[in-house]
């Protein structure tokens, strides 16, 4: 257009060298607003492309996640059924003597317990999500609590050593089956992904109207990078010790969301040499009775 223009322009003209000036700034502001909308243009795209992608990959990452939580809640199912049918399919057809009954009964109870866990970890992720639970909160004696999780998992893992320091008769208001669902989580936490040859310690103290509530474990602890993942929803630490452990990615993301909902704060650090510490920091709102 600009050349088109030149040529309408005669040489011979009084005023060629105005029309001239005013074509060639007419150029350029014209030249400028092009580039401007490509430019802006270009921008946008980028934008969305980048949005698309982020878009894509966090889908991608979710589906992921959930393809190996059904992998894994899949195994996490199979097993204690498979377990307890077998001890009844034993009992069944042979005839026991009461040592043996007694010990299948206790394997059998053991796994449905096992079992009865997992599903309240579902159930309760699914109802928290959805805002579905509505949360009791009452005096309980989170020592009395606390010691009770702890002998369950004796009972249940005879050859795991367990230290405990817990200080009795520590009173909180709370919801008693969130906080035995976080203490639980925690202890089999620390006792999947310690060693059988190292003890899991089991603390709780109350100071200045705050309630310490940490389980440590002595196993191969969690890389820097992944500490700030461990609390997400069907996230397992990528490493050999975590294939081989049994789990579902469920565990720590309740204990977080069960702290929220107490408005407590839970947190992992370092344990020395080994292994990782799980503080949760609950507020003491009854007096001791």
């Amino acid at each position: 257009m600009t050349k088109y223009e030149m040529e309408q322009v005669q040489t011979t003209d009084k005023n060629y060298q105005a029309k001239f000036n005013q074509i060639k700034s007419l150029e350029k502001r014209k030249t400028a607003q092009y580039l401007g909308e490509g430019i802006t243009f270009f921008l946008l795209i980028i934008a969305g492309a980048i949005f698309v992608f982020r878009a894509v990959r966090r889908e991608l990452r979710i589906s992921r996640q959930q393809q190996n939580f059904m992998i894994a809640i899949t195994h996490e199912l199979k097993t204690p059924i498979a377990v307890a049918k077998l001890n009844l399919e034993t009992m069944q057809k042979r005839k026991l003597d009461e040592p043996q009954q007694q010990r299948l009964i206790q394997t059998t109870l053991e796994e449905t317990n096992r079992l009865n866990a997992l599903c309240n970890n579902m159930l309760l992720s699914s109802q928290m999500e959805a805002g579905g639970y509505r949360i009791t909160y009452e005096e309980t004696n989170i020592s009395e609590l606390i010691n009770n999780c702890m002998q369950d998992f004796v009972r249940r893992y005879p050859q795991q050593k367990i230290e405990t320091a817990i200080m009795p008769d520590i009173f909180i208001s709370g919801d008693r089956l969130l906080l035995q669902i976080l203490a639980n989580n925690l202890m089999d936490n620390a006792i999947k992904y310690g060693t059988k040859e190292s003890p899991v310690t089991v603390l709780l103290s109350e100071e200045n109207n705050k309630i310490f509530f940490s389980v440590m474990d002595q196993g191969k602890g969690i890389a820097a990078e992944e500490k700030e993942k461990i609390f997400s929803k069907f996230y397992r630490v990528g490493n050999a010790a975590t294939k081989a452990a049994k789990g579902t990615g469920l565990g720590l993301y309740l204990c977080k969301k069960i702290a929220e909902q107490h408005n407590a704060n839970i947190s992992m650090t370092d344990n020395a040499p080994t292994g990782a510490i799980f503080t949760v920091i609950l507020n003491s709102s009854l007096e001791k009775t």
